[in-house]
């Protein structure tokens, strides 16, 4: 049997509750979009109770992203077990699935812009790109890389974070397919490089060795030749 009584809550957990609240608003329009009153409303609290837990608008939205953004980098730890190429498949769907459900957030998050583009918010950001680099180099087994794998590596992140954007912008491409092209297009530009270095060729070389024909890499690998036309006679 309920009272009625409305529990009241602690600091701590009112400010998460406020947190957890906007970022649900971003889950749907940009930061931008979203005022302190419709937070304030969806919390059931008044506005200048908001301000009683954060001091502007622009404390409560970084705090937001703050979450939101070590959400996002924890997207990028998987377990060093099993074919590398199935390990950043499931880093690409936890990485699309964040990307689903915060589409005008991350959007607004990557991109910037007077809610969210000042130095501590880009800060997260740089600290997102940076968590993803180390992860992958953690993968590769590498501590401390060469110029042509901090290149290829970093690349990599740039661009999966630039195709997500652009898939949100009306989902015109099916997410499974987009999130096995990164992990092709990891393998892509690793191979390049490598024909450039020999360090990275040994890189590439063990990179493949314990990869399975039906996995990632093997599935580029047989696209790839079926692209080669046929010789007649041979």
């Amino acid at each position: 049997m309920t009272t009625g009584v409305r529990r009241r809550m602690g600091v701590e957990e009112r400010k998460q509750q406020l947190i957890g609240v906007a970022l649900e608003l971003f889950s749907h329009r940009s930061p931008d979009e979203v005022s302190i009153d419709e937070i304030a409303a969806a919390a059931g609290i008044s506005r200048p109770l908001v301000y009683h837990y954060f001091p502007g608008k622009q404390s409560l939205y970084e705090a937001a992203l703050r979450r939101a953004a070590d959400e996002l980098a924890a997207r990028f730890l998987e377990p060093p077990q099993g074919p590398l190429g199935a390990r950043l498949l499931r880093v690409m769907g936890r990485f699309f699935d964040f990307v689903d459900d915060h589409g005008p957030g991350f959007a607004a998050l990557m991109r910037g812009g007077p809610a969210v583009g000042s130095s501590t918010t880009n800060a997260m950001i740089d600290e997102v790109r940076q968590a993803a680099y180390e992860q992958i180099l953690a993968h590769l087994e590498v501590e401390k890389p060469s110029a042509r794998l901090e290149l290829v590596v970093r690349s990599w992140v740039s661009l999966a974070e630039s195709t997500a954007l652009l898939w949100l912008d009306g989902r015109r491409v099916p997410r499974a397919e987009l999130e096995l092209q990164l992990v092709h297009d990891f393998a892509a530009l690793t191979a390049v490089s490598a024909a450039y270095d020999e360090e990275m060729a040994g890189l590439v070389v063990g990179m493949l060795a314990d990869e399975p024909a039906d996995g990632p890499f093997g599935d580029l690998v047989g696209r790839l030749v079926a692209l080669v036309p046929q010789v007649p006679g041979q």
